[in-house]
């Protein structure tokens, strides 16, 4: 089970890069994408197929990425998590949120023992200053005592 203390851990560690970020507005890789950039989070795009999303210059994949980036979201069909996870841990990235739906069993035995903080089971947008819908799960959440402690 996820702690409150990996969550702050992970959300201290900007810049964060996010894999699965959409060029279609109407996805949710591009509005999570956009509601956390636009919240504050200092936050990099990751999409092989796109030079600019919402304003901001994209990579093309984990290698491109600064060295400074220290954590990393990801929004990926779960078929490709694992892949990802292997490229962030051979760039030395420490910090990893895999959203719900793009976790799987390989990715996560691919975490195992790797010393790597990594959060699943949780939705970013319910734990970085959440408003509207994603405050409401929050309460329902701490309600019924399924947010981590």
């Amino acid at each position: 089970m996820v702690s409150l203390r990996q969550i702050e851990e992970f959300l201290a560690s900007e810049p964060i890069a996010m894999v699965g970020v959409s060029r279609n507005p109407k996805k949710f890789g591009f509005t999570a994408f956009r509601e956390l950039k636009e919240k504050g989070m200092d936050i990099i795009p990751v999409n092989p197929f796109a030079s600019m999303i919402h304003g901001v210059k994209v990579y093309p994949d984990i290698n491109a990425l600064p060295d400074s980036v220290k954590g990393l979201i990801i929004m990926t069909k779960k078929e490709q998590t694992t892949g990802i996870i292997r490229q962030a841990k051979a760039k030395g990235i420490k910090q990893i949120w895999i959203q719900q739906m793009s976790d799987s069993k390989d990715a996560l035995k691919e975490l195992e023992d790797s010393g790597i903080n990594y959060i699943t089971g949780q939705c970013i947008l319910m734990h970085y200053k959440p408003h509207s819908i994603h405050k409401f799960h929050l309460k329902l959440k701490k309600f019924f005592r399924r947010f981590p402690k």
